[in-house]
This record gives structure tokens, sequence and C-alpha cells, in this order.
């Protein structure tokens, strides 16, 4: 009997247990699903402690990567939810943070990844003046929504990504620039020529890893070039020991919330 009750502990602490955990760390970011004619885009949002619907509170938008695409409202929480989930964030930085989820097979921004024979790993290929992806079609959409909701400080609506969710970012900012008071692109990329839809509108913090195999950190010194070059100040962080997760780092960074809201449209 003590063997069988050893065991069965043994069992929890090994199964249920962490099963729990993880259910709980996601548990504050509530359901929700946008449907607008025959696209559906469902998101995961996190409402401020003690949240008040006669006030106005920022509002930050957290676009996922190629691995976290799907339908199940769950996967795009897989990064970040830490960073917003930590209670002394939550009381210092009172933001309504919302994770929509990008369809299967679907791409934030209009890009055409190709195959390099000689690196054997995707080339990306960023469009100028493109017409927008279904998904960020929807994404825009779904914005748009969040806008009209009265408890929305519109003066600080702010989006950022990593990886697809970081070209997605770079793309967003350049159609919508009016919007965004600050963004944030990890592991991203973008037509340098689409630089002068954003440089001197929306401010920029852009993070990649220099040992990054599988979206060259030239990307984001190319773009972040250009945005100076177009009279932009982007700030620019690059990790020389992070492979593609830089997120990692860029999350950790305890400047990350007080630069994101020192911003206002």
């Amino acid at each position: 009997m003590i063997r069988q009750k050893i065991y069965l502990f043994i069992l929890f602490v090994c199964f249920v247990l962490p099963a729990v955990t993880h259910a709980q760390s996601t548990q504050p970011f509530d359901s929700g699903s946008y449907i607008a004619k025959n696209d559906t885009m469902p998101y995961r949002i996190l409402f401020p402690l003690n949240f008040d619907p006669a006030k106005k509170y920022p509002l930050i938008f957290i676009l996922h990567g190629a691995g976290e695409r799907g339908n199940d409202n769950e996967a795009q929480l897989k990064y970040g939810p830490k960073l917003f989930l930590n209670d002394t964030i939550r009381s210092k930085y009172a933001a309504i943070i919302v994770y929509p989820q990008c369809p299967p097979g679907g791409f934030w921004s209009n890009v055409k990844m190709e195959d390099d024979s000689a690196t054997r790993k995707t080339k990306f290929i960023f469009q100028v003046n493109a017409p927008p992806t279904r998904s960020m079609q929807t994404l825009m959409a779904l914005v748009d929504e969040f806008l009209d909701k009265p408890y929305v400080d519109k003066h600080k609506v702010y989006v950022g990504g990593l990886s697809m969710g970081g070209m997605g970012t770079f793309e967003i900012i350049g159609r919508r620039p009016n919007i965004f008071a600050a963004a944030f692109a990890m592991c991203g990329g973008d037509n340098t020529l689409n630089a002068k839809k954003y440089a001197k509108k929306v401010p920029l913090w852009v993070f990649h890893g220099e040992k990054d195999s599988v979206v060259p950190y030239s990307h984001s010194e190319s773009i972040v070039a250009a945005i100076k070059q177009e009279g932009g100040s982007p700030r620019y962080t690059l990790y020389t020991n992070d492979d593609h997760n830089c997120w990692d780092d860029a999350f950790a960074e305890p400047d990350f919330m007080p630069w994101l809201f020192s911003h206002s449209k």
C-alpha cells in the first residue's frame, strides 16, 4: 500500500502537476476570435490587473513566428507571456496584450521565400508596395476593431513580433504608420525601400542574433541602416551569441517595457 501511494505521488509530480502548471501559466489570457466574412482569426487577450472598462489602457499586439501558426488559439503564447504575466510588470505597465494567431499556411507579411541551393537555407525576398496577405488583411481589421473599444488608449498602441512576426511588424507599421506609437521587431526583416513609410513616424527597436541560422541578421542591419538614411532613429541590439531565438534576450531586456511605454502618438 505504501509503495502504491509513493508510486501514485511520483506520477502526480511527474505528469499531472506539470500539466496543471502549464494550464495555469496561460490561464489569465482570455480567448477571443475575430470573424470577418470567410476569415477567422483567433486571439488571446490579457487584460490589466483590476481592469476598469471606464479607463483607457495602452494596447500591445504580439505577432508570433511561423512555428506557432494554427487554429488552436494556444500555440501563439509560446514566447513572451512570461514578461507580460510578471506581477511587477502588470502593476507598473497596465496594458491590454493581444496575441493573434496566423492560420496554417498563412504569413503575416508579403514575402517570397526561395530555397538557396548554395547555402541550403531559405532566402527571403521582401516585397515593395505589394498587396497585403490574407492574414495581414484580417490582422489589420482586428486592430481596427480594438481601436473602436472605449477602453483603448489610441495614443498608445504598440506592435511587435518575432521571426515571421518581426517581418509582419515592419509591414503593418508600413501600412498603418499613423496608428502605432512604437514597435519592436525580433529576427525579422523588410525591403529597405519600405523604410521611408515609417522611418520618421514609428520608433523602432530591432533585435537580432548574430548567429541566426534561419533569418540572417543582415536583414535587420540593412533595414536599420535604411531607416537611418530616411531620417529615423531606430534602436538596434545585436546579440553576438544568439541564434534565431534572440527573443529570449530581447524580452528580458530591463529597458524593454520602459522604452515601449515612453512613446505615444
